[in-house]
């Protein structure tokens, strides 16, 4: 059993070398990792030497630090980022550096804290990196977000289980949605890969300029810009390496125009932001703006994040995910964006992709602004996705065509094909999967070791 646990370590170390960063020979490589992850950092250590790393650098944080400084730190300081960490950032993405970001959260760490204090905090940190930014939304670098469990996250999400069972029942669909628990995982992750690139070009080829989202609480039109792309989540880097930035993906994502959305949209599953839960929220957007929200929980945190600058009360990104998917089929509320967002259409609020603007890189910021391009420190993704939601798009001769319906997309736009071996997976992982109950975006999860 010992032996079994760490052939899927290896597997899932190995997946975040080969496919999520393609790790090239020569590179450096940092890795950003809570402190509870240090064994498995140093597998993964292994494989990137392996693969021809010319340094590993490991960097650990702990997210109570974060706590304590706001809970006991002058206020006067708490927009305090060093300004030595925000320009190693950029020097390090200048050497072509590769990122790995291992998260490992506690999604209620920040339960009780200032939410005024928590946005000051972020705040600081998306000023301070703005520059560095560019590197991460315009896929400049091959850099990657990837799961661990932690004992505090493992409870929120079975929180009917012991600890122990708890920590075991996280690996087992953290394992299961990477394909870790299966044999060749990487050579699995790179046809999921070009199914997904696939059906990102089958929404291209419809040219659509407009979505209309309906569902339970939701109603809402998107505009879309003929300059921009549908993409899956492989980029390419400016050397040249194609990367896959979370693990895992089952999307297809687009840009909107920044005052192109308008009418109310809904959530579907808890949003885990910066150590705070917002659930059973709701948005109104009126020419690109939220101009009213709601929610049961989380109020205040959902207030701040709106008002942390004018872009981040606009959206930044749209995307599809079939309802039916490895992540949706675990039937598993994650309270972590990096997986819940995968079992489920979602939108982002904040900065726009670059990458998802044909040229996008070489655009200047007033071209970009042009075509609708949303500016902002933020980018938070947020789920919208059910089984009750449909989507209709409208091309640019005025065609109608259905995207979704009742959660199923049309024409195979963006259904995945799963390979027996994986629908067999599914179907053997059924005993731990029946329990039902932008990420934070990267830059937040480097600045945490400086707070």
């Amino acid at each position: 059993m010992i032996q079994e646990f760490q052939q899927k370590l290896e597997n899932y170390a190995e997946l975040l070398i080969k496919v999520g960063l393609n790790l090239q020979k020569g590179q450096h490589l940092s890795i950003q990792a809570p402190l509870s992850t240090a064994s498995f950092v140093k597998i993964v250590a292994r494989k990137a030497y392996e693969a021809g790393a010319a340094i590993v650098l490991p960097e650990f944080y702990d997210e109570e630090f974060k706590k304590i400084r706001i809970e006991h730190s002058n206020e006067e300081f708490l927009e305090v980022y060093p300004e030595w960490k925000a320009k190693g950032m950029i020097e390090f993405a200048e050497q072509n550096g590769a990122l790995l970001n291992l998260i490992a959260p506690n999604p209620s760490i920040l339960k009780n804290s200032d939410p005024a204090k928590v946005a000051a905090l972020n705040k600081a940190a998306a000023i301070a990196t703005k520059d560095f930014s560019a590197y991460i939304g315009g896929g400049k670098i091959n850099w990657l977000i990837a799961a661990h469990p932690s004992d505090e996250w493992a409870e929120s999400v079975f929180p009917e289980l012991d600890k122990e069972k708890a920590l075991d029942e996280l690996w087992k669909n953290i394992f299961y949605t990477t394909r870790a628990d299966q044999d060749d995982t990487v050579g699995l992750w790179k046809d999921h890969i070009a199914s997904l690139n696939t059906h990102a070009d089958r929404l291209n080829s419809q040219d659509l300029r407009l979505l209309h989202y309906k569902g339970p609480g939701t109603d809402l039109t998107i505009e879309l810009h003929p300059e921009t792309q549908w993409l899956s989540a492989e980029f390419t880097s400016d050397t040249g390496t194609k990367f896959v930035p979370n693990l895992p993906t089952e999307e297809v994502f687009t840009i909107p125009v920044k005052d192109g959305v308008n009418g109310i949209v809904s959530s579907t599953k808890p949003l885990n932001y910066g150590g705070t839960i917002i659930k059973d929220f709701s948005l109104t957007f009126k020419d690109g703006k939220v101009v009213d929200f709601s929610a049961e929980e989380g109020y205040e945190t959902l207030k701040n994040l709106l008002d942390l600058d004018e872009g981040a009360r606009h959206l930044g990104e749209v995307a599809l995910v079939p309802h039916d998917s490895p992540i949706s089929n675990t039937n598993v509320v994650f309270n972590n964006t990096l997986f819940d967002e995968n079992a489920s259409c979602h939108l982002a609020l904040g900065r726009a992709l670059q990458v998802c603007v044909k040229d996008g890189n070489g655009r200047s910021q007033d071209e970009l602004a042009d075509i609708g391009f949303n500016q902002s420190g933020t980018h938070v993704d947020f789920m919208i996705g059910s089984g009750e939601l449909s989507i209709e798009g409208t091309k640019a001769d005025g065609t109608k065509v259905s995207i979704f319906e009742k959660g199923i997309g049309q024409n195979k736009f963006c259904l995945p094909p799963m390979t027996q071996q994986i629908q067999k997976t599914r179907l053997d992982a059924g005993l731990f999967m029946s329990r039902c109950t932008l990420a934070l975006v990267i830059l937040d999860l480097i600045h945490r070791q400086m707070v």
